[in-house]
């Protein structure tokens, strides 16, 4: 992440969940970015020799670049299809090696097309199947399906592990040759192999690529005096600051006796959004307990130990109402950001099943030539200092959502949220 003096513009997903590929119609991993510019250089890099001499960070006892070149040379002599090389290829493959090498599914290497992708993700509107995609376990995992998206309607679900992308075997995939392979123009299809905990067999579903436009927010009352506001989060992007306000002003108008938020299968989006959101709720003098910084609702840790904190903002307008957060396995970075703020500070009582658990922060950086870079630099942790990285935040009330559930349209999270309102 860029330090806000350069720009307090940050990004949380989710991201997509993940190249966090919306505009190509499938996320990549869920994450917590800050765009900011290409970094500067104590040397001339566009040689990988550095004829103006190696940066003072390289270790010239540890590297030669000779070998390097020795390699580039020997590929452009000695391959048996020397006019199939090309010397931009050869460059950007050096590059994408180099970034993967630090075995971080969250740190990318973007060329410029693919920079461009995703850069349309985050406007909310692009072509493909409509999911955020991630590695967990060692697996390409569903984050979470998209509303009323392709991949919504072919029945995937937060959790199911893609085993193959039109048989091709996922196993050891990087998340953005996932992407490649499953994004697409609309009216184009897609075959994933799917496998379901719980289930006995895999799955084949075949999904026809489509144009997706985000929804950030709905509401509407529910309950048996309809007394109860149902406020669904589908992401936090650009346009979900100013829908979620507007939310906010007609919900209160009404007098609600509780609220619901319905963070599952949100992947998350703008560190921005979540803290805006959270302000809502937390005021800038509140304490999450004995001895903690007021008002911080995340904090931000970095390799050396700094740490910065982003607290609430403004007036809140929902802390006098009792208020039920939804979360599950596709609820991930700045949906756990809000989530975990509301729960540390007992102003929102978790229900359903434990979150994903994306808590590193990524810096996103364009390059020169169009091509971007993505780089994990921070952890991220709840107002309490608890860090929830990999292991997700347990719901204060566990209800499990199963296959039969979604098939027979019952929704026992919901259901449970609106006993412990009533």
């Amino acid at each position: 992440m860029l330090n806000n003096s350069r720009n307090n513009f940050l990004i949380i997903s989710l991201v997509a969940m993940i190249f966090f590929v919306f505009g190509v119609g499938i996320g990549q991993n869920v994450q917590l970015i800050r765009p900011s510019v290409a970094p500067e250089s104590t040397a001339d890099l566009s040689n990988p020799l550095c004829p103006a001499g190696l940066p003072e960070f390289v270790d010239p006892t540890q590297v030669d670049f000779n070998l390097f070149w020795d390699v580039w040379a020997s590929l452009e002599d000695r391959y048996y299809k020397r006019s199939d090389i090309k010397d931009q290829e050869l460059f950007y493959g050096a590059i994408r090696g180099m970034v993967a090498s630090l075995h971080d599914p969250y740190t990318v290497y973007f060329e410029p097309k693919a920079a461009e992708e995703f850069n349309k993700e985050l406007e909310g509107k692009f072509e493909g199947i409509g999911a955020e995609i991630g590695i967990k376990q060692d697996r390409l995992t569903i984050i979470a399906p998209l509303p009323g998206s392709p991949a919504e309607q072919a029945g995937l679900l937060p959790g199911d592990k893609i085993l193959s992308i039109d048989d091709f075997d996922t196993t050891n995939i990087f998340v953005d040759e996932a992407v490649d392979r499953i994004r697409g123009t609309k009216g184009t299809t897609v075959t994933l192999t799917i496998f379901r905990k719980g289930d006995s067999a895999t799955m084949e579903k075949s999904i026809r690529r489509d144009e997706i436009v985000v929804n950030t927010i709905s509401w509407k009352f529910v309950g048996s005096k309809k007394d109860l506001a149902y406020l669904r989060v589908y992401s936090f992007d650009q346009d979900t600051a100013n829908d979620f306000r507007d939310a906010v002003t007609k919900i209160l108008r009404q007098s609600p006796k509780g609220l619901i938020v319905d963070l599952r299968a949100n992947p998350g989006g703008f560190l921005d959004v979540a803290v805006k959101m959270a302000s809502f709720w937390i005021a800038p003098q509140a304490t999450a307990g004995p001895g903690l910084k007021p008002g911080v609702i995340v904090q931000e840790r970095f390799s050396d130990g700094r740490v910065q904190y982003y607290q609430a903002e403004g007036r809140p307008k929902f802390d006098k109402i009792k208020t039920i957060v939804l979360v599950n396995e596709g609820s991930a970075s700045a949906s756990e950001i809000l989530a975990g703020a509301l729960q540390d500070y007992g102003l929102g009582v978790t229900v359903g099943e434990k979150t994903f658990g994306k808590g590193s922060v990524q810096d996103y950086s364009p390059l020169p030539d169009g091509s971007a870079l993505k780089i994990t630099v921070a952890e991220w942790l709840t107002p309490k200092g608890i860090s929830i990285n990999e292991a997700g935040i347990n719901p204060q009330v566990e209800v499990k959502m199963i296959s039969d559930d979604v098939n027979q349209d019952r929704d026992p999270q919901l259901d449970k949220a609106i006993q412990l309102l009533e």
